[in-house]
């Protein structure tokens, strides 16, 4: 008898003994893997499209600041919602009802933001996307994460996570297409629309998975689990051709599975790892996201002047093409993740990637005149240093660690409620940065985000805790 996660972690032996290192996955986990990328691929695409789409919808809706601003922070204050609202549900109702549900409700909204009359309804639909997009934080990253081996956990995990970035650099070519083809009023519309069909192909994916076997294990839902485990491993030939389950929390006090069992003493310091960090990568992520389309539009052309629809679609090209070359930068520092993490480890990625994103704003401070011109060339270094390594160290790391660090009864409220606390940053960035800039400066904004990046690494250091290669069933006691 073995616990789930000793059957998916076994692999062969040779006839003398010796064992292989790793096995394919099967075609059940394979299945998983890549119905899970879709989720992330999604909010990668939905999120940062807004960015282009938003010039079209200040236009068409005639939007002030303050409600373009809005437009900014909707699906970002839904994923803060959604995440903890939503993607504690995982550890009630279970990972394969969630799955499910988080992109049935992201497609009811998709659609409905498409035909948005109005100003109101569109921040509510953007709203009810994004919590959707929330939920599957926490859901993606366990479903994943409970259903292959240990050993392969973090650059699976990653590889999902880097379809964020894939799909944010698609969301910006589908814009620069669209807005090329058709360069209309109401171009936004048909940028949403694309996702619509392929998300539709996704949740039909999504109900031919297995239950994990973890969280029935934990419900005490033996049978089922073991029935799950078979259909998780099943391969030609067949191995295992039996499974019998032991169940590592058998003759141990059973613990209540809500969200004050975050803040037991257990449980504080894998909180404060998940969460804290998280807050303030998101402060900084989303934080130069404010400034990076002004030093797009100087690398890469000229602005047309003037509010006619023309300019604003001359404009909109122009930030889609930078947005790509940016993620370009994104996406490379996540595939570094993927292949160093299970070399280095978690917490040593995280703690260097926040000294690199603080080496990067350093240079985009330095890079700023007393005059108030810019070295254009340095600023635009330190912004590529800074996107590099903040998906190589602790964007990609705090999301893997968030869903690893927590007991299989509440895994689902830990990562939810880190991804919260995360999103609180980016909408406090939405609101707050503006009125930063005018009142305090560029300059004095990124010495700020340079601070809050040395103290991501120093909160790491201080309640770190190491996963790279361990058994989730080992977590929590």
């Amino acid at each position: 008898m073995k616990t789930a996660q000793e059957y998916i972690d076994e692999t062969p032996n040779w006839p003398d003994g010796t064992r292989t290192p790793s096995v394919p996955l099967t075609s059940m986990q394979f299945r998983i893997f890549a119905l899970a990328c879709a989720g992330k691929f999604f909010e990668g695409m939905v999120v940062f499209m807004t960015g282009v789409a938003l010039p079209l919808i200040t236009l068409e809706f005639g939007l002030s600041a303050a409600d373009a601003g809005l437009v900014t922070a909707a699906s970002l204050a839904g994923i803060l919602v959604g995440a903890t609202a939503l993607g504690g549900l995982a550890d009630l109702v279970g990972r394969k009802a969630m799955f499910i549900a988080e992109m049935v409700i992201f497609v009811l909204f998709l659609i409905a933001l498409t035909f948005s009359p109005n100003f109101p309804l569109l921040v509510f639909f953007l709203f009810g996307a994004g919590v959707a997009l929330g939920c599957d934080y926490p859901t993606a990253h366990v479903v994943i994460s409970e259903s292959i081996p240990s050993r392969t956990r973090g650059p699976l995990v990653l590889s999902a996570f880097a379809f964020q970035a894939v799909g944010a650099l698609f969301g910006s070519v589908v814009g620069f297409v669209i807005l090329h083809e058709n360069p209309n009023i109401e171009a936004w519309r048909w940028m949403y629309a694309t996702a619509v069909l392929p998300a539709v192909v996704v949740i039909i994916g999504r109900f031919f998975i297995t239950e994990s076997p973890h969280w029935l294990v934990a419900r005490g839902r033996m049978a089922e689990a073991e029935q799950a485990v078979l259909q998780l491993l099943k391969r030609h030939p067949i191995y295992p051709k039996h499974v019998r389950l032991v169940n590592p929390h058998e003759g141990k006090k059973a613990h209540p599975s809500h969200y004050g069992m975050l803040f037991t003493k257990k449980n504080l310091r894998a909180t404060i790892l998940a969460s804290v960090p998280w807050f303030l990568q998101d402060l900084s992520t989303y934080g130069i996201g404010i400034f990076t389309p002004t030093i797009l539009a100087a690398m890469l052309g000229h602005e047309a002047a003037g509010h006619t629809l023309s300019s604003v679609v001359h404009n909109d090209m122009l930030a889609a093409k930078g947005s790509a070359v940016m993620d370009f930068f994104f996406f490379a520092g996540i595939v570094a993740a993927i292949l160093l993490v299970e070399r280095f480890g978690r917490i040593r990625l995280q703690i260097v990637g926040f000294i690199g994103c603080a080496a990067g704003l350093l240079l985009a401070a330095l890079s700023i005149r007393p005059d108030g011109s810019n070295d254009m060339t340095l600023l635009f270094g330190g912004f590529i240093l800074f996107y590099f390594m903040t998906n190589l160290g602790p964007n990609a790391m705090t999301y893997l660690i968030a869903g690893e660090v927590f007991p299989t009864n509440i895994r689902g409220k830990g990562a939810g409620f880190a991804a919260s606390v995360a999103k609180v940053g980016a909408v406090i960035t939405a609101f707050f940065f503006p009125i930063l800039l005018k009142e305090i400066g560029t300059v004095s904004l990124l010495w700020l985000l340079v601070g809050a990046s040395l103290i991501g690494a120093v909160c790491t250091w201080l309640f770190a805790i190491e996963t790279r290669g361990r058994n989730l069933e080992t977590f929590g006691g």
